[in-house]
Parts: structure tokens; sequence; C-alpha cells
């Protein structure tokens, strides 16, 4: 690769790493040709875009990016994969998942939304982050349940407001 080749290839990856806000690195060494085109597969399904990476070019691209990844670039060691998503927990889900099937791919580190999480033992806690929808829908279901009684005791109450009271009082006891 020449010097001009290189610094497109840190240009491209430090412009990916400013762009997304869910970036995976994993280890996928040891996965024959099928394992690799499967994983490829699941990621993709799963909105995951996946690729292998020279990791002095990586570390080069982390340094140009505005981002701070803190501990990150020391798991940067042997054969490292890149994983981008817009769900912070789906390239996490993925590795799991294929990990019922295959030793690999490990977990090495993670960057969501500011938060560094560096080793494999931290996939279950990636696994179970919410994502933003979720959190949304959580709060909006939250927000409802008050509406969702008033409207009940409505129905139920005949309409006035003596019926209405009475069963309100009744649900608080």
């Amino acid at each position: 690769m020449t010097r001009e080749e290189k610094s497109q290839v840190i240009e491209n990856l430090t412009a990916q790493l400013s762009e997304n806000a869910t970036i995976y690195l994993a280890d996928i060494s040891g996965l024959n040709a099928g394992e690799t085109s499967n994983l490829r597969r699941a990621c993709f399904k799963a909105g995951v875009k996946l690729s292998v990476v020279k990791n002095t070019l990586l570390s080069k691209a982390m340094e140009s990016s505005d981002k701070d990844f803190g501990p990150l670039s020391g798991v940067l060691k042997g054969n490292t994969s890149l994983m981008f998503s817009d769900t912070g927990n789906a390239p996490a889900k993925v590795i799991k998942e294929f990990r019922k099937k295959s030793e690999r791919p490990l977990l090495k580190g993670a960057y969501i939304e500011e938060a560094v999480y560096v080793g494999d033992e931290q996939l279950e806690a990636l696994v179970n982050i919410k994502s933003k929808e979720e959190v949304i829908g959580d709060i909006i279901g939250l927000l409802q349940s008050p509406a969702k009684n008033v409207i009940s005791a409505l129905k139920s109450g005949g309409g006035t407001i003596a019926g209405i009271v009475k069963t309100l009082s009744e649900r608080e006891g």
C-alpha cells in the first residue's frame, strides 16, 4: 500500500469514526471463510456494518478523530474488525448470538455515545443497553399510564363526577 493509499484509508476511517456514535472493536480471527460469511450476513440483517482494518491505520484515524477513545486504542493488537451501528446494542447482540455456535468474535472494546467499554467481559452489559427508541418508548408508556387511569375511570364511573370519584377512590385503596 502506498503512502497516498494509506492516508486515504486513514481519512475514510476518521470520517466513519466521526459519523458513528456506536463503534465496536472485535477479534474475528480464527473464523473460517464460511463462518466469516455467516457473521457478515448476521451483521447485515441487524443493520451493523462490519469491516476488517489494520491496527496502525485505525490508531491514526482515532488520533485524527474529534472523539476521545480513551483506553480503546490500547486494544489494537492482533486482528481487529470494526462494527458500526445506529443502535447501541445491535453489535453486542450479533456477537452474543454468533457465539452460541462459535468462540469468536471476541469483543475488544466499544465506544457508545461517548462511553468507552474495554474487554470481552463487557459484552453482557452492552447487550442490555437500551436504544434511544426503547428509552423513549418507556418514557411514553410511563406518561400514558396516568391518562389511561383517568380515561378508564371516566368510562366505568358512568360519566358522573360522583361515579368517577368513587372509581378512583376504590383504585387508591
